[in-house]
């Protein structure tokens, strides 16, 4: 059945503000598009994993490694209306956003992500957040923060430092991740809502569906993720790759992998 389906999307585009082309530039002498799609695919928690794309050297990119991509639309501005296009091709029930610039994705996140899907069939959409853990992170604007309730709801997300304007170390900070699933109805409909102003604002896909009334479940995850939101982010990357026992063991797999 569909609804027991899950596919994974990975949106990726070149024309980044903060970092153009950053799809394919290399970390570690593999494309930063192949590290997020192999990832996904090796961990075997879905049908299929698609790359949605508006630029033709994405496609061959992935495709030169036996991999599925899909050309979208370019007049998308939130990678989220670029996956909803890509999932109107698929049958599925949970649609996973794998953001193109996650190449730390681990399948244990992954599998926290879905599984609140899974357990409660009420629940529209997820979104993992890591701890912030120091002032650089929490001050930083390419970090979207995030704002929780009791329940792990998200109430706010900003690129701003929140909550308060000072770092206490007594306090819960968390941020954004680029790690998010959706029920593919839910998705469709988050396609069909007016932008809004704090989404504009802020740059963040999330906000639209706060705005408009509607739950985001946040996942809290300790195992660290690095979004590349610019160049400097590679050699930090890469850093923690071969640092990392974990990360270097998947690096060693998605090595020798091609399909």
């Amino acid at each position: 059945m569909a609804q027991d389906k899950i596919i994974a999307i990975i949106p990726a585009r070149m024309s980044a503000t903060r970092f153009p082309g950053k799809p394919l530039k290399k970390i570690l002498g593999i494309s930063m598009i192949e590290h997020v799609r192999r990832r996904a695919v090796l961990t075997g928690l879905f049908e299929k994993v698609i790359v949605a794309t508006c630029d033709m050297e994405i496609v061959n990119e992935v495709e030169s490694f036996g991999g599925v991509a899909i050309m979208t639309k370019s007049s998308h501005e939130r990678c989220t209306d670029r996956i909803e296009e890509a999932a109107q091709h698929f049958d599925a029930g949970i649609i996973v956003n794998i953001q193109g610039d996650e190449p730390l994705v681990l399948a244990d996140t992954l599998q926290k992500l879905i599984a609140p899907m899974i357990k409660e069939p009420y629940l529209q959409t997820t979104n993992i957040v890591n701890p912030v853990k120091n002032y650089e992170e929490l001050t930083s604007q390419n970090v979207v923060k995030a704002v929780l309730s009791t329940t792990n709801k998200i109430l706010y997300m900003s690129r701003s430092a929140i909550p308060g304007k000072d770092f206490d170390p007594n306090t819960l900070y968390y941020k954004q991740t680029g790690l998010m699933a959706f029920r593919k109805n839910f998705l469709h409909q988050y396609s069909r809502l007016a932008p809004t102003p704090l989404e504009i604002k802020e740059s963040c896909d999330m906000l639209r569906v706060l705005e408009h009334d509607l739950q985001v479940q946040a996942v809290i995850c300790d195992q660290p993720t690095i979004g590349v939101d610019i160049p400097e982010q590679i050699s930090l990357v890469e850093s923690y790759i071969l640092g990392n026992e974990l990360q270097k063991s998947v690096f060693e797999k998605i090595k020798i992998f091609n399909s």
